[in-house]
């Protein structure tokens, strides 16, 4: 909106900055967090005053849990998922398709995370929507959006580090981002379990999907870099300069000890939004490595239950595996930071691929 405003006035005087994408995606990043810092203390009030006894906590979870977790509300997703729409709208070009999909999906996920919430709350239960209507409703979602975007971007998927492997898959290609969009936003979820544990990855991923929409959406760039070039991504910048700003004005409240808890509103929808930008960007394998902390968590969880099923014995003594490292006597805060270290140093190596070609 204010870039269109401006278009009108002629961008006089100090406004033309206005013009560039690095100031509105900064602007972007200021006002989500402002915004988030602002409203946090009221809406979390008003969430505690709703909830009660706040979010039910796993009786299958660590014991210290049912102590240190009792009373602390959740759908704190919904601040986030506010304070990111509005900054959004407020600084994009609203002729850009691509950030209006990532609104969809990142939205649709929020709303779906919001009923499983919502169900748990009212119910005093840690179970919430059947996982199978959420996984299909998550599916039809996201695939609607990898067809918009194909559209545009084509089905090509390539790999990263080697150039010459690019492949048409054609219709495949719809199947595949979904499962890209769905497994990032599960992952995501899975890996919310400690306080701040996943909105510093998110906003690190954020980061580094930001870098790369920006380069990929210049043609100077994506040639030097030897990418392919995506007409138009470069406004995602915007977008993820606002999901940065609003997951950092979360985590002020929900560093330890949380005040609140973002929820799947916020956990499924933050995911969702991070797979969409893998796979405008095409960059969809490069988020196995960037979000590599997420998908260790997934995968323990897949681990844990296979290994139960068919032996009956567990490979970790809780998952997901931030729950084993509490079960080997790690302090919650020890565990958070060492993962979020990890995060940074798996972000940089996703980063090195646009140039290891």
């Amino acid at each position: 909106m204010m870039f269109h405003l401006f278009e009108w006035l002629g961008f006089p005087g100090p406004f033309n900055v206005v013009r560039y994408l690095t100031f509105r995606s900064g602007a972007a990043m200021i006002t989500a967090l402002g915004l988030a810092l602002i409203l946090g203390p009221a809406f979390i009030r008003w969430l505690r005053s709703q909830q009660g006894k706040g979010q039910p906590i796993r009786e299958d979870g660590p014991a210290s849990h049912l102590i240190t977790k009792k009373g602390t509300p959740t759908m704190g997703g919904l601040l986030i998922l506010m304070c990111l729409a509005i900054s959004t709208l407020l600084w994009m070009e609203w002729d850009r398709p691509f950030v209006w999909v990532c609104l969809f999906v990142t939205l649709g996920f929020g709303a779906i995370g919001f009923l499983d919430d919502y169900a748990k709350v009212t119910k005093r239960s840690s179970a919430g929507v059947s996982g199978r209507v959420r996984l299909l409703i998550e599916f039809v979602i996201a695939a609607i959006a990898v067809f918009v975007v194909s559209q545009s971007t084509g089905t090509v998927l390539q790999f990263p580090f080697i150039k010459a492997w690019a492949f048409d898959i054609g219709w495949f290609y719809i199947a595949f981002g979904a499962v890209v969009i769905v497994g990032a936003a599960n992952a995501v979820n899975l890996t919310d379990g400690l306080d701040g544990l996943a909105i510093m990855p998110v906003i690190i991923a954020a980061l580094t999907f930001g870098v790369i929409a920006y380069l990929v959406g210049n043609a100077v760039f994506a040639d030097y870099l030897d990418v392919r070039f995506v007409r138009g991504a470069g406004e995602l910048l915007v977008f993820c300069g606002a999901v940065i700003g609003a997951g950092l004005g979360f985590l002020w409240f929900n560093a330890p000890p949380a005040a609140v808890f973002m929820g799947d509103t916020g956990s499924l929808a933050l995911g969702g939004a991070v797979g969409t930008i893998a796979v405008i960007t095409n960059h969809e394998l490069v988020l196995l490595v960037v979000g590599g902390l997420f998908v260790v968590e997934a995968v323990s969880v897949i681990v844990q239950v296979a290994s139960f099923r068919m032996t009956g014995r567990r490979v970790f003594r809780m998952a997901p595996l931030h729950h084993h490292f509490e079960q080997l006597g790690w302090s919650e805060s020890t565990i958070v930071i060492r993962f979020w270290i990890i995060s940074l140093v798996l972000a940089l190596s996703g980063l090195a691929t646009l140039k290891l070609r």
